[in-house]
């Protein structure tokens, strides 16, 4: 059951698109480069069941045995993103219902409703049948569970039913419902289960803790989906491991509850090769892969990683400036993943994806994007002895909650204010200052962290509220922002100042707020230094908290805008307004120098630090994710573990997405 912690690079590979005169070249090709691990399958259920019940696997045992040979091992993915024409015209209850009552076809992928029971059923049938056939191959050492998922909105009769059947579940009567969700506004009160549906179409303006209900059903119904499929996978294939390959954050899926029965996350990451985005992407793409990370706090897989420019969904993106595929597969790798696989091997010559390019174009001739490929095989396998068993350890958390993001999408607050942009705000800030950070569900446990970000906790229970005081009181600091404590779990307004039930440890009560958009305010801290802040405006009242920054415009000038409060052992620092990010910097510069945590000031702009280690010995990612050469002044003196011993002292250049691994020299 180790296998998946091996530091190592893979390719997907679809030998059902290609001649099987190609397959041994290729798979002799992909030995000569270094590559470990393949993953086949997730598409081709027509293949493998072109008829009802007349399964054909010799296909794929001829190419799994030639990779056999060649000593790569093999992840398969179980088929059931795209059923076959022949099981949905059998069985329709299989494609979703759109809201509007139209039916969402085959013919690309993801044509599934997780609760057709003709899906269970036969999607059951096929994974049995192949768990079965390959729990003794000595090639397969894995299974991916579907593929990428996400909501699909379903509104079909067997969703119906189950949302009926889950709300009884959580609330027992339609009294009870009734009450939580306030329905009796609007005349919107059941008086018969028979009523409660899914949302259907006409205004989008629903209950709100109506619709939260319906995004969490859905979470809860991928989450069943998938555990027939583990359970399968688990009895028949016991040695093996099993992940899902989560990717485009934000996900109106809970992530965490589909990961946890998993025994490794993964992610399929396509940084954007956009030169307007260089200034951005490197620093999103960071904090997906802290989140990816998050779903198990544990290093995680790369499942599918760009290889080439992407096309066929909409118009290509920019080829990847040479240097981009190999200091982006180090960033992966320096932020806790293990193996990296990319996709794909060769650019489809079919399909809707001809123009998602592979390693290799069309003309099956290797260029430039191939040999930077090989490079990075060559160093990972280089490297991986030193690498294997190091892990990400942070003292910095920031929390997430799919509770939040879901309920701020229902009822956006104000223009400009959006709960994973500002997540993601917050993200650059640390990424800036060299700090790690692992981003994780916000009803974890806090054991071990001396700072934790806790952005717009919108929804708000007292065992959450209790966790939190803990932590501070414990001696941690706290830093919590404006939108906090103004509804319960079931989405409805508490009747008491805000935070509400983070008014004791913040230490303030919110008198009167201004959603001020983006209109630009400002602040001015105690020491006279002046920021700009935009989204919105809590006039604070402090009880016991002192103020860091006031407000510098409108009529609540000199207000208090962010303050500090005393608890326990620790701080606790309310933000009533959204500030720039030098304010950030600032502020958690200030922090973790006095919390004595790992940093590095002055990090140039695309340059990120990110730390692995293990009992003996720390490894240094340094990574330039910029078109431009920087270069870093060094605290330390520097050993490269990547070019041969290298001493690094005072300054370090990197070339345009250039990378280094050291070790400190002394």
């Amino acid at each position: 059951m180790n296998n998946f912690s091996k530091i190592q690079m893979g390719v997907d590979y679809y030998p059902e698109h290609w001649d099987p005169s190609l397959w041994e070249q290729d798979i002799m090709k992909m030995k000569e480069v270094g590559v470990k691990i393949v993953r086949v399958g997730e598409f081709a259920w027509s293949r493998f069941e072109p008829e009802e019940g007349k399964f054909h696997f010799e296909w794929l045992d001829r190419a799994l045995d030639l990779f056999h040979q060649q000593g790569i091992q093999i992840v398969i993915g179980t088929p059931t993103h795209t059923p076959p024409r022949w099981l949905t015209a059998k069985c329709p209850d299989i494609l979703p219902i759109q809201a509007n009552g139209q039916t969402y076809h085959a013919g690309v992928r993801g044509h599934r409703c997780f609760n057709s029971t003709s899906l269970e059923a036969y999607g059951s049938r096929i994974i049995e049948e192949l768990t079965l056939h390959y729990k003794n191959h000595p090639a397969v050492i894995g299974w991916q569970t579907d593929n990428e998922f996400s909501l699909v909105y379903c509104h079909c009769e067997a969703c119906n039913i189950r949302f009926r059947e889950w709300l009884q579940l959580k609330y027992g009567s339609l009294e009870q419902l009734n009450q939580e969700w306030g329905t009796v506004v609007w005349s919107g009160e059941y008086n018969d289960w028979s009523l409660v549906t899914t949302p259907y179409g006409g205004s989008p303006h629903q209950n709100p803790s109506y619709q939260l209900d319906f995004y969490r059903f859905q979470s809860t119904s991928v989450q069943q989906y998938q555990q027939t499929q583990i359970d399968i996978i688990r009895r028949n294939c016991p040695v093996h491991f099993i992940t899902h390959n989560f990717h485009s954050y934000p996900q109106k899926l809970d992530l965490y509850p589909i990961g946890e029965p998993l025994d490794v996350a993964a992610f399929d990451y396509y940084p954007n090769t956009s030169p307007d985005k260089t200034t951005t992407g490197p620093y999103s793409g960071a904090l997906s892969l802290d989140v990816t990370r998050g779903i198990k706090r544990r290093n995680f897989w790369i499942m599918e990683q760009l290889s080439g420019p992407p096309g066929g969904w909409g118009p290509m993106w920019r080829t990847p400036y040479p240097g981009f595929i190999r200091a982006y597969i180090w960033q992966t790798i320096a932020r806790g993943a293990d193996t990296v696989v990319q996709f794909r091997w060769r650019s489809a010559t079919m399909g809707a994806e001809q123009f998602w390019h592979g390693l290799i174009d069309h003309s099956n001739v290797t260029g430039r994007r191939f040999e930077e490929f090989t490079q990075v095989c060559k160093e990972v396998n280089t490297l991986s002895y030193l690498l294997e068993g190091t892990s990400v350890r942070n003292e910095v958390a920031i929390l997430f909650s799919h509770d939040q993001l879901v309920a701020l999408d229902i009822q956006p607050q104000v223009e400009g204010m959006n709960y994973y942009e500002n997540i993601k705000q917050w993200h650059r800030a640390l990424t800036k200052l060299g700090i790690g950070t692992d981003v994780i569900n916000w009803t974890e446990r806090l054991d071990g962290y001396k700072i934790v970000i806790a952005p717009s906790l919108y929804l708000m229970d007292t065992t959450i509220a209790n966790r939190l005081e803990e932590f501070a009181s414990a001696g941690g600091t706290l830093i919590i922002t404006h939108r906090s404590g103004v509804k319960n779990l079931n989405n409805i307004c508490l009747m008491e100042p805000l935070p509400g039930m983070l008014s004791h440890c913040t230490g303030v009560h919110v008198k009167e707020y201004d959603p001020i958009a983006n209109d630009n305010h400002h602040i001015i801290t105690t020491d006279e230094r002046t920021f700009s802040t935009t989204q919105w405006c809590d006039i604070l009242h402090p009880t016991t908290a002192e103020i860091v920054a006031s407000y510098h415009d409108d009529f609540y000038a000199g207000q208090a805008a962010i303050t500090v409060n005393s608890f326990g052992q620790g701080k606790v620092y309310y933000l009533g307004t959204h500030p720039e990010e030098s304010y950030m910097k600032s502020l958690l510069h200030e922090l973790v120098v006095d919390q004595k945590i790992l940093h590095f000031t002055e990090l140039p702009e695309g340059v990120q630090i990110s730390v692995r280690v293990q009992e003996s010995q720390t490894y240094f990612f340094l990574l330039n994710l910029s078109r431009e050469t920087r270069m870093i002044n060094l605290e330390h003196s520097y050993k490269s573990v990547l070019y041969d011993g290298v001493i690094h002292e005072g300054t370090l250049t990197l070339e345009p997405y250039g990378v280094d691994i050291c070790i400190i020299w002394r």
